[in-house]
């Protein structure tokens, strides 16, 4: 029987209309019919405080980033959709990774992160479709030892890109997401299979 492959899905977006969203879903739906398995999560419900080194001696790991390495930890790859803020990433998803990254005892160091294959998009009102700002998260990845797979989208004007559906009005782009998504069920497999 072949390997599974299991995918953890999310957009460095709290905002509920969230572009970002929208397009992790349609590269999430992709690499379920690809044959991953596939969780999603809003960083948002993960109600994760500003990272404070002060606060983690005081009171421990969050209970919303013991969940998200839980989450990591049981999951081979990310699918990631990035918004750009100032031409980086968003505070939300930088947090996120700085919780996640947090030494624990009994958890190799980077565990939620060494090995995991990722694969990034991005979708911005902007004319770069959030591109410098995945720049700067493929640098980041890649430091805590990610394999960031080198094919990525970077959704432009995407105020005006999406069908009330959720899907992209344009057909090729439509598919460059859906391809995003079965790219990375398909790596993970042949790398576990």
């Amino acid at each position: 029987m072949a390997y599974t492959p299991r995918i953890l899905a999310f957009a460095g977006s709290s905002r509920e209309q969230s572009f970002n969203k929208k397009l992790v879903n349609i590269a999430a739906a992709s690499a379920k019919k690809a044959g991953a398995n596939v969780t999603q999560v809003d960083l948002r419900e993960l109600n994760l405080p500003l990272f404070d080194q002060d606060l983690e001696a005081a009171q421990g790991l969050p209970p919303g980033a013991r969940k998200l390495k839980d989450l990591m930890l049981a999951n081979d790859g990310l699918l990631i959709s990035a918004p750009e803020y100032n031409s980086s990433i968003t505070p939300l998803l930088k947090n996120a990774i700085d919780w996640a990254s947090r030494p624990v005892p009994n958890e190799a160091p980077l565990g939620c992160f060494v090995g995991k294959a990722a694969l990034l998009m991005s979708a911005s009102p902007g004319a770069l479709g959030g591109l410098r700002g995945l720049v700067h998260l493929r640098a980041i990845l890649g430091n805590i030892q990610v394999l960031v797979h080198p094919d990525q989208i970077a959704v432009p004007k995407a105020h005006e890109a999406f069908n009330a559906d959720g899907t992209l009005k344009d057909s090729k782009q439509q598919a460059s997401i859906e391809a995003l998504g079965a790219t990375l069920a398909n790596l993970i497999a042949k790398i576990k299979g």
